[in-house]
């Protein structure tokens, strides 16, 4: 059997055409040997075993179809959570952990936050991690959707979030959140993107919105108003080409104190307003 040294270069060598064939190679091999990376370097030495060689490689073939990595291993790291990942939602991304900043810039004890469109759960239970006596909603109009964000909040012993399953604002009062968040999908209907990747494996229905990407924005820049108290705030995740007409949107329904935000990568990821009534 091979050592993890040589499963690496193995590894590697199957991956060529992906853009991160080391990531992805030192993920799969961590996750067959439930091993932090370090032990990657510190033990290259070490020889697998048989059944631990067999998976690896199974792992490695999935990955050669495209298979994302966050479903092969059933997990994903994200903020200071490891999540669970299923094909019902959205991969997490590290672009995401942006929202989880912004807000934590913002919110204070006692203050009432909701997640639209939460999947993992992933924006929701970071929040509910990082601030104590906060009271978090979060909804998602998947079934499925909901029982993983359940798990992932079960798993990381966080039960202070109240997990909905409702379209959007839709199902709320006037004025009941000091913040509404959301990675909505944004995604034109016949953007090529969504044969590429990673992408190609996760539902259309988180990822597509209308005919130019900014159907659920509109919609949900309209309902927040209503559903917002005064001096709430509204952050919203787009692509790195929406932050613009986002921002409109953001002015049309009466929001001020607009702000553009970048990505770790540099990139327009997402617009912050805020509602006084």
């Amino acid at each position: 059997m091979p050592t993890l040294a040589e499963a690496q270069s193995i590894g590697r060598q199957k991956l060529t055409s992906s853009l991160s064939a080391d990531v992805d190679v030192q993920a799969l091999l961590c996750h067959v040997m439930d091993c932090e990376s370090s032990r990657l370097y510190l033990s290259p030495e070490q020889v697998m075993s048989d059944e631990q060689w067999q998976k690896f490689t199974q792992f490695i073939e999935r990955r050669q179809q495209g298979e994302p990595v966050a479903h092969i291993t059933g997990s994903r790291g994200f903020w200071s959570l490891d999540l669970a990942v299923n094909r019902s939602t959205l991969i997490p991304r590290a672009d995401t952990e942006l929202l989880v900043a912004l807000a934590l810039e913002k919110l204070q004890p006692e203050m009432t936050v909701i997640d639209l469109g939460t999947g993992t759960g992933a924006i929701a239970l970071s929040i509910a991690k990082e601030i104590e006596n906060i009271k978090v909603f979060a909804t998602d109009s998947q079934s499925d959707a909901i029982q993983l964000a359940k798990k992932n909040a079960a798993q990381n012993a966080l039960s202070s979030v109240s997990f909905i399953q409702a379209s959007w604002l839709n199902a709320f009062q006037t004025q009941s959140f000091d913040m509404v968040i959301s990675n909505p999908p944004y995604i034109e209907y016949d953007d090529p993107h969504l044969q590429q990747g990673d992408v190609k494996f996760e539902p259309l229905t988180a990822l597509v919105s209308g005919d130019d990407g900014l159907d659920d924005i509109r919609v949900i820049t309209r309902q927040s108003r209503a559903c917002l108290k005064s001096n709430g705030w509204l952050i919203i995740e787009h692509g790195h080409e929406q932050s613009q007409q986002v921002q409109r949107l953001f002015k049309q329904a009466g929001f001020t104190n607009i702000s553009a935000h970048s990505d770790f990568g540099g990139h327009n990821r997402a617009v912050m307003g805020q509602l006084t009534l």
